[in-house]
Formats: C-alpha cells, sequence, structure tokens
C-alpha cells in the first residue's frame, strides 16, 4: 500500500532541449582601483582551501524574467561588469590566478594573466522554452562559459571568476557563474555574490561583512599533530559493484520536491533510541543514502560503504574565532561507515546515529588535525571508492544573495550532477521560506531510477 506521506514527495520532470547560444564577447574585468597585491606578489592557500575535493570550480545558475529588469535602459553587462570591477577592489585574490608550488601545493600569483572573465552571449529561445525553472537542468550546460577543451577539474592559470550572461529573446537573461572552491567554500561564495549584487544594485561599493583574506589562520602545525583516522581521505579500492554500476552507462540526475512535513515526519521516525536527538539533515541524509543502496542492490553485503558530507566549522572555532568576512574554505569532511547489509536491513534511526555521530565528531581539533593530515599527506586525486557525498545548499541564501537590482532570480542554483555521480545535493527552493521545501538531487543508472523513487518516496522506513 501507498504510505500516506508520498504525496509530500514530488518528482520533478525537466526538459530535454537544445539551447542554441551565440558567444558575442569576451570582457576581461579587471579590478577597478589600486590593490594590495603587486605583479609577482602571491598569496598562501591553506590547506583547507586546497584539499582534493576543492580544486574544482562550482558552477551555478540563475535566471532573470525580462519583466523585473525596467525601462532605464543600462545594459546588464556593463552593470555586471561595472560592479565586478568595484567589487574586485576588497576581494583582490579573486583577480588573480592558481600555480602549483613544492609537494604539489596551490598558492594565488599575480602574473600577467589576471582579472576575472565575462562572456556576453545570446539565444533566440525564450525562458519559457527552458521548461520548469524550479529544477535544475543539464540542458542548461551551454548557459555556462567553459574554455575550448578544457580539462575536467583544471584550476591551475583560470580566470577564478568565470561569468556568462546569456541574453534570451524574450528579454530576460541568465547569469552562469563559475567560482573557484579554492577560494570560497559556499558560505564564502554567497558573501561574495552578495557584495558584487548589492554593489550593481546600489552603483556604489557595497561590502558587508568587509572581506578578511587571513588563510594564515589556518597553518599547519610544526610539527604536525594528526589525532584521528581521517577515513574521509582514505583510499579505498573499490571492491563493490556500486562504481561500476553507477559508471558503467551514463548516469541519468533526479529531482523530487520535499515537503516541510515530511521532512518533520521523517526527522521523528529517525530518532535514534538514545534520545539525543537527530537533525533534520541526519534523517535526509540516512534515507538518502538507504534508499540509493538499495536502488543500486550493492554488492557484497559486508562490503564497508562511506557517506561524506561538509560541516561548516565556524561556529565551533573558538581559540581564536574567526574574524568576521572571512571567505576561505571553512569546512571539514565527515565520514560515516556502515556494511551494506546494515543499510538494507537496519532501522532508519541506526543510520540515522551513524551521520549524526560523523557530524558531531567534526571539533575544533578535527579541523587542526585535517591541516596537519593534509600537510603531511596531500591527497592527489578524487577517491569515489565506495562513497556517497551529500552536500547540503539549504542554509545558503542563494535567492537572497543574487538580487542584482533586478529582484531574486526565477531560479539559483546548480544544474548538473552528472559529471560526479556519487554526489546528492539538498537545495533550497524559491519561496521556501515560507514553506519550508526543499529539493534533494541525485544520480543515478537508469536501471535503478524507479527502485529509488519508490524506496524514497513510499518511505520504508522499517
Amino acid at each position: 500500500m501507498t504510505s500516506p506521506m508520498a504525496s509530500w514527495v514530488q518528482e520533478l520532470s525537466f526538459s530535454h532541449l537544445h539551447i542554441p547560444i551565440t558567444i558575442d564577447r569576451m570582457i576581461p574585468v579587471m579590478p577597478a582601483g589600486p590593490v594590495p597585491c603587486v605583479p609577482g606578489s602571491c598569496l598562501y592557500l591553506s590547506n583547507l582551501d586546497d584539499m582534493i575535493g576543492a580544486r574544482v570550480f562550482t558552477p551555478t545558475m540563475y535566471f532573470y524574467r525580462s519583466k523585473d529588469l525596467g525601462s532605464d535602459g543600462e545594459p546588464v553587462v556593463k552593470i555586471l561588469c561595472d560592479a565586478l570591477a568595484r567589487v574586485l577592489v576588497p576581494y583582490y585574490p579573486l583577480s588573480g590566478r592558481l600555480r602549483e608550488v613544492e609537494n604539489g601545493k596551490l598558492e594565488v600569483f599575480f602574473g600577467r594573466e589576471r582579472g576575472a572573465l565575462v562572456v556576453e552571449a545570446h539565444s533566440d529561445m525564450a525562458l519559457t522554452e527552458l521548461g520548469d525553472l524550479a529544477v535544475p537542468n543539464p540542458a542548461w550546460e551551454p548557459l555556462i562559459y567553459r574554455f575550448p577543451n578544457e580539462e575536467p577539474y583544471k584550476v591551475l592559470d583560470m580566470p577564478l571568476v568565470i561569468a556568462q550572461v546569456t541574453h534570451f529573446g524574450c528579454g530576460g537573461f541568465s547569469l552562469g557563474l563559475r567560482l573557484c572552491h579554492c577560494i570560497c567554500d559556499g558560505l564564502g561564495a554567497m558573501q561574495f555574490l552578495g557584495a558584487w549584487a548589492a554593489t550593481a544594485k546600489t552603483g556604489t561599493l557595497v561590502t558587508n561583512p568587509e572581506p578578511c583574506w587571513d588563510r594564515e589562520f589556518f597553518h599547519p602545525r610544526n610539527p604536525p599533530i594528526i589525532k584521528y583516522p581521517h577515513p574521509e581521505f582514505m583510499r579505498i579500492e573499490e571492491g563493490s559493484s556500486l562504481t561500476i554500476s553507477l559508471w558503467k552507462s551514463k548516469p541519468v540526475q533526479k529531482c523530487y520536491r520535499v515537503s516541510r512535513q515530511f521532512q518533520a515526519q521523517l526527522k521523528s521516525l529517525a530518532q535514534p533510541d538514545d534520545m539525543l536527538g537527530c537533525s533534520t539533515f541526519d534523517a535526509m541524509a540516512a534515507h538518502v543514502w538507504r534508499s540509493w543502496v538499495k536502488a543500486l542492490d550493492v554488492k557484497p553485503l559486508d562490503y564497508r560503504l562511506r557517506l561524506t558530507f561538509s560541516v561548516n566549522v565556524r561556529p565551533k572555532l573558538k581559540n581564536p574565532p574567526l574574524k568576521e568576512g572571512f571567505y576561505g574554505n571553512v569546512v571539514c569532511v565527515a565520514c560515516g561507515m556502515s556494511p551494506v547489509y546494515e543499510l538494507i536491513k537496519g532501522r532508519l534511526s541506526d543510520t540515522a546515529r551513524l551521520v549524526r555521530e560523523a557530524r558531531l565528531s567534526i571539533s575544533e581539533e578535527y579541523v587542526r588535525s585535517t591541516i596537519d593530515f593534509v600537510e603531511v599527506d596531500r591527497p592527489r586525486r578524487l577517491e569515489f571508492g565506495g562513497k556517497l557525498t551529500v552536500t547540503q545548499w539549504t542554509r545558503f541564501s542563494l535567492y537572497e544573495s543574487a538580487d542584482f537590482g533586478w529582484g531574486r532570480p526565477a531560479y539559483a542554483g546548480p544544474i548538473d550532477l552528472t559529471p560526479t555521480p556519487q554526489v546528492c545535493v539538498f537545495l533550497p527552493e524559491e519561496g521556501a521560506e515560507s514553506s519550508g521545501a526543499m529539493v534533494v538531487c541525485i544520480c543515478l543508472p537508469e536501471s535503478a531510477t524507479d527502485k529509488f523513487t519508490e524506496f524514497f518516496c513510499l518511505k520504508d522506513f522499517i
């Protein structure tokens, strides 16, 4: 029998379409005034900035409808470029480039190639032809600029801010943004985006809070003190069917709108017996992990799988605390581990306890141990063995931060998880402040999508 809770989860569909675009011009954007770094100088990046998982560009998409643009006549691209040039003065590290130094460590370098990049493009399509703008769609990929023949995970010698403005035939436009994760984590990216948007909106530089670089705050200890085993970095040879089944055929992206009622009921059902309670994130992550493993029919049953997720450690840093306005990476990777059979046969509350324990294990000392671990044994490649990574974007002010003067975007968020299919993202929904809904996006082989939907939506909570 269908659970009465099934109606609280709605599977979302997106249009399979082709978006023809024409690139009109490439606009290098330099800081509008003097900055502290002279040509030839460099800036230190912490080991939290330089973890292998941060060596990526995070692409995000923002759509603005024509009715919100007004009629004052100043071109959108000019407003965005002028504001970006102003913001790059206090956020001057984003005008540099990354380079490798000894032992593969990265630093920000100020050489001949400098500045951000804005790409202006147009499409004859209308925004209404793009389908439901509430659902991230891999077909939007042409709206985010990538260099011809750009290698995956390339961050060296690249502009650290790459923005594509695409004008649509209806008068609306999109902003496709790529920010280098080595420079800022999610909260730092929201701080930068908010400053850029507020500056565009007012026509004068707005930075609140004032940006703070201060990456030496996370300098490794001498000698390094590694107090924890750090399973999040463990090199695990794939001994299960998981990775093969995910990568052998092109995975598809599935998205679900999850109501506040479902989240509350799930949290209630996931409470561990120890009465310490669990968070909504613990419950949702546990439920997604179990549903995913069941749908993929992972074998062998005694193989130990990992669930990893980032924890914001700003509130945990007390001695001393971080300065307000710090926009670098202040996240540690938490890791829960479980044999396949316990995920399949065990209770939701048992898995939720694992997630909670992993989350609560991230302390100030764990942060310092992570920094020292990376200093001693710098991971060289991303490890996918037996792993699902959950990324929580629901606490990011995506919509509020992206009001450049044309109102909140119709959509703000990522577009395509399939290049890294062992990732699940929890997204805020526009207007979710009132409804409390979130959008859950995950990748699966086509053959497993129906099973996942059944497990996820029909709530196998036993």
